[in-house]
């Protein structure tokens, strides 16, 4: 049995907390969990129990502007994988920062997409992808994503498969993605019962929260409360969090197995 550990590399809504302006909202500046940078996630999968960064495959989906440091303050040492789930710009715009991981590795880091993110995608980041001016292409195309159609990233810690899901962003689409016991469902306001369906049975489930008022393209709290109703994982954490939601406020009046995410967060699961 293999080990697969979870990182919550950022939990932040589109503008972070605090804001640029130094807009804290309703957030206590004095915790460190309200500080929140945009929303990504680090998969790590080794063959047994975790052992050394190296011997782990390992997958990086979304590419916030803080990746770098997000990154780097999880101990990340490869890429064997990015996924994006959707192209705007706090899931995307740190997209450069993947270059380390290929003067490192020496090889093209495989980038996955749906169809109708690479279309947008490409007239920003198709640079990295073509060897031009003296540099090589960084990454490579590895395929396009579908809600369902299994994806399989190998790597030293052994095959992960991840399974996209299809979600409704409001006035456009996104992906959240299962592995084995853990799912994730960023960047959504509703999403089909075929996806539904697909999340039974998880040990951990980190869901989209904004804030308490609902929102054209993102789940407020109430609702994703009610899909953790439905869905019952042994954990839910939630995340995407807006500057409305005081870390220590929100986590008193959730109830049981329901916590607010925070930056670095991290956990392990067999599989």
């Amino acid at each position: 049995m293999g080990t697969l550990r979870v990182t919550v590399l950022g939990c932040g809504s589109s503008g972070g907390v605090p804001r640029a302006t130094g807009d804290w909202g309703a957030c206590d500046p004095n915790e460190q969990k309200n500080r929140r940078t945009r929303c990504g996630l680090l998969l790590q999968q080794w063959r047994g129990e975790a052992g050394a960064a190296e011997e782990a495959t390992t997958v990086l989906i979304d590419t916030p502007p803080e990746v770098r440091q997000q990154l780097a303050a999880a101990g990340t040492r490869r890429l064997d994988g990015v996924i994006i789930s959707h192209d705007h710009a706090d899931q995307t715009n740190g997209f450069d920062d993947v270059r380390a991981f290929f003067l490192k590795q020496r090889a093209q880091i495989p980038v996955w997409m749906d169809e109708a993110t690479r279309e947008t995608f490409m007239r920003r980041f198709g640079y990295a992808f073509v060897s031009g001016a003296g540099y090589p292409a960084i990454v490579r195309r590895a395929g396009d994503l579908s809600p369902l159609v299994p994806l399989r990233v190998d790597g030293p810690g052994g095959v992960m498969e991840l399974l996209p899901l299809d979600q409704d962003h409001g006035f456009s689409r996104s992906l959240g993605f299962r592995v084995g016991p853990v799912a994730y469902s960023n960047d959504l306001v509703s999403m089909p019962e075929q996806s539904f369906a697909a999340l039974d049975g998880l040990a951990l489930w980190i869901v989209d929260a904004l804030r308490d008022k609902p929102h054209p393209t993102h789940a407020h709290v109430e609702r994703s409360l009610e899909w953790i109703e439905r869905l019952r994982p042994k954990l839910a954490l939630l995340t995407n969090m807006h500057i409305d939601l005081d870390y220590a406020a929100l986590k008193a009046r959730l109830p049981a197995g329901v916590e607010p995410a925070y930056d670095g967060w991290a956990g392990d699961y067999p599989i």
